[in-house]
């Protein structure tokens, strides 16, 4: 059965992820109400503010339905706030925030500075040739991994894209640029598990 990813469409650059899918010849579908996650196999959470995007997964009902999602293991792809959501511990969130706590990573909102110290840099990524172009807006800083979460890259030895079995999440927005291979490693995690679930059952 073909592959479909739901990206998170509440805010954020929903639409740029959606295209660097595209690209890579992967259906796509936005992901607005319960309904929507219900019909996707892995979910994409776009950067926006963290603290009205807790809100709006409340007030929409998506909110439990992610929680349930993250327990049975589905994939997710967290970038810059999407990241703060799927975060284990937020470290300077206001106390109504959401961590879904989908990988085990300490995170810091806003780590980077303010819009103003909003930065681009060429990373170097665990197992590509060419450095990445990443485009830094307000990004938070990761302070700590915890067991089983593996690094990918760094900025200032500082991890900015990191994974565990399932999740990736990334500090920077790689939507934002025309080069598709931070989403290929995720489509290939989606498959990963897809694969592994076909040989549980």
């Amino acid at each position: 059965m073909k592959m479909v990813i739901g990206v998170l469409a509440l805010q954020g650059a929903f639409a740029a992820h959606i295209e660097r899918l595209t690209e890579l010849g992967v259906a796509s579908r936005e992901v607005r109400l319960p309904r929507d996650l219900a019909a996707v196999d892995a979910l994409v959470l776009p950067g926006g503010e963290s603290t009205t995007m807790s809100n709006l997964l409340r007030s929409t009902g998506l909110h439990q339905p992610i929680v349930e999602r993250v327990s049975a293991g589905m994939p997710m792809f967290g970038t810059c706030a999407g990241m703060i959501l799927l975060s284990e511990r937020i470290l300077d969130g206001r106390s109504d925030q959401i961590a879904f706590g989908a990988i085990d990573i300490t995170v810091r909102r806003n780590g980077y500075g303010r819009q103003i110290d909003s930065f681009e840099t060429d990373l170097l990524i665990n197992g590509q040739d060419e450095p990445f172009h990443a485009v830094f807006i307000r990004a938070p800083i990761i302070e700590s991994l915890g067991d089983g979460v593996e690094c990918l890259a760094r900025h200032d030895d500082r991890p900015v894209l990191v994974r565990n079995a399932s999740v990736l999440t990334s500090s920077f927005h790689p939507e934002l640029t025309d080069d598709s291979r931070i989403h290929r490693i995720f489509v290939e995690m989606v498959g990963e598990s897809s694969e592994s679930l076909s040989k549980a059952r």
